[in-house]
């Protein structure tokens, strides 16, 4: 019964570790640099909030593909030659979609840290 009790233990430390490292090969940026990168042509800037929070807010620029249809949409409109950088509210959102492009193929991934609550305050 111990055995059990620290495999119990060991499986929730590793799903708590999964949930607040950093996913391999995705870049980090504040909101203070994506104001240097909105400058830039050849990335795609994508929002992943839903489509009502994007309404009420937005940078000019970004995409709307919300996390739940990112899967689906991210083949057909995205380009895995162009870096892709992602953006939510607070973050974690765009943490998460973060992932599923690196699984998805997308090799160049950026996550906004703070999301649109930080960049509200710029």
């Amino acid at each position: 019964m111990e055995f059990f009790n620290y495999i119990v233990i060991v499986l929730f430390l590793f799903f708590i570790l999964q949930r607040v490292l950093p996913t391999k090969g995705v870049r980090h940026i504040s909101t203070t640099d994506l104001k240097e990168e909105l400058r830039s042509k050849e990335k795609q800037f994508v929002d992943v909030r839903t489509p009502g929070e994007f309404k009420g807010n937005h940078i000019k620029g970004f995409k709307n593909i919300p996390l739940n249809q990112l899967s689906q949409k991210a083949d057909q409109e995205l380009s895995k030659d162009k870096e892709v950088i992602v953006i939510c509210q607070s973050g974690m959102r765009s943490k998460n979609a973060s992932k599923i492009l690196r699984k998805l193929g997308f090799t160049k991934v950026t996550n906004v840290k703070g999301g649109m609550l930080t960049w509200r305050g710029k």
